[in-house]
């Protein structure tokens, strides 16, 4: 995949690739409008998708109703390390599934590309080129 990133201006930096536009904006505490989420707000809500999309896939392929169903993701911040060490996802699904039911649920949305990548992280390698 091949994305181009560009700066619209102020603090925002915008991604481009398969026929959209991403757009992003730092907070106004850190001298942006907060016009656009922020790349590290972004980076949890693919992580928050990503797990969604299975355990949707994982109910509709059991045909187990979906209504109600929802996915909260929290983080918490080391502010010595300036990090985030622990992010945790809640699936809420529907009363009355069976354990076995509920913990295939949770196998199914382990399976998040986005986590496995942070499992496995790939090398990211930058390097300046000139126009």
């Amino acid at each position: 995949m091949e994305m181009r990133i560009d700066f619209p201006g102020g603090k925002r930096v915008d991604a481009s690739f398969k026929g959209f536009v991403v757009r992003t904006d730092q907070p106004e505490a850190s001298g942006g409008a907060n016009s656009a989420p922020s790349p590290f707000d972004l980076f949890f809500a693919s992580l928050g998708t990503c797990t969604g999309h299975y355990v949707l896939a994982f109910l509709q392929a059991r045909g187990i109703p979906v209504d109600g169903v929802s996915l909260a993701l929290s983080t918490t911040w080391d502010e010595v390390a300036h990090r985030v060490p622990n992010v945790e996802i809640r699936i809420r699904l529907p009363q009355g599934l069976p354990d076995e039911t509920t913990e295939a649920c949770v196998r199914a949305a382990r399976k998040c590309a986005v986590t496995a990548h942070l499992d496995s992280p790939p090398i990211v390698t930058v390097r300046a080129e000139r126009a």
